[in-house]
Order: C-alpha cells, then sequence, then structure tokens
C-alpha cells in the first residue's frame, strides 16, 4: 500500500507571489501586526493555529501553539485550535478565527460575503491585519510543507510525513 502526501502546497508559483505580494508590500504594517500594535497578539496566534490546522504544517502547528501560551491562551485551547476545534475561543475574537478557517479552506479564496462581514464587524483596519496574518501563516505552512515533501520524496514515500498534529505534551 503506497502513502501519499496529504498536506497542502502552493497550487502555483502565483499564490505564492500573491502571498508575497500581500506580506511585503506592507513592512510598516506587517512589523505592526507582528508586535501586537494592530492585533490582539492572542487572537493572531489564534488566526494562525486555525489557518495551519486546516495546512498541517507540522513546524507551525508546534511554533504557533507555544506562542499561544505565551500570549495567555490555554494549553487546552491551543490543542483545540491545532485540531481545527474552536471551543474556548472568545466569542468576540470568533468570527475572525472562523473566518481564517474558512480563508484557509479556499486557499486564500474567501467567500466575499464572508470577508465583507469580517469587515462590517471588525472594521477595515483590523480586518487588513487578520488578512495579513492570514497570508503571512500561509507563506510558513507552505514552505514548512515544502519541505516535508522533499523529505518524502527523497524518503520514496517512507517518512512519516503525517506527524503534523501537536499533542498535549507539545503545549505544556
Amino acid at each position: 500500500m503506497t502513502q501519499t502526501f496529504k498536506r497542502r502546497l502552493y497550487a502555483s508559483p502565483g499564490d505564492f507571489v500573491a502571498d508575497l505580494r500581500a506580506t511585503l508590500g506592507r513592512p510598516r504594517r506587517m512589523r505592526s501586526v507582528m508586535r501586537g500594535e494592530s492585533l490582539d497578539p492572542a487572537l493572531r496566534e489564534r488566526l494562525m493555529l486555525a489557518v495551519t490546522a486546516v495546512n498541517g504544517c507540522r513546524y507551525c502547528s508546534y511554533y504557533h501553539a507555544r506562542q499561544a501560551l505565551v500570549v495567555g491562551i490555554s494549553p487546552q485551547e491551543a490543542e483545540a485550535l491545532a485540531a481545527g476545534v474552536m471551543e474556548g475561543c472568545p466569542p468576540e475574537q470568533l468570527p475572525a478565527v472562523l473566518y481564517a478557517q474558512h480563508w484557509a479552506e479556499s486557499d486564500a479564496r474567501p467567500d466575499p460575503t464572508a470577508r465583507q462581514r469580517m469587515v462590517d464587524l471588525y472594521g477595515a483596519e483590523v480586518a487588513e491585519a487578520v488578512e495579513l496574518t492570514l497570508h503571512t501563516i500561509r507563506i510558513g505552512n507552505m514552505a514548512g510543507n515544502t519541505f516535508d515533501y522533499v523529505l518524502y520524496r527523497i524518503s520514496l514515500g517512507r517518512w512519516d510525513v503525517d506527524r503534523a498534529r501537536i499533542t498535549p505534551d507539545h503545549v505544556r
């Protein structure tokens, strides 16, 4: 029985370029988001874990689960988010986190109505910070998954590539 690589990769070079343009084209805004000036750090980590749960990058899952703890997210919530479960997410942040999940599942092509609802709920500035965060984590996810794909191919499919999810031991 042959194993197949199950994690997401960029569908085209154009998708990668679009993510780069979205992030590198606004360096000040990017710094502001990553420093926690224009987006709550806990929300940022929830967004990153939601996207990572969809894309399955084991490196990002591990790193952002740890970062979630640093910004005050409980180990239980971090573990749930890494598994794609929104249980424990604050109600005021839940729409943004669900949008992030939808955004990742739609391969960065969200339903325009869903995007507009997020803009209406949070305002254009926060919505922009959310989407900047989503593009950033997508780049990281796809880079990690591409690295694992190379390992998978080099090992002729024998490398255990499905260790993308974190366990409770990783977040404590």
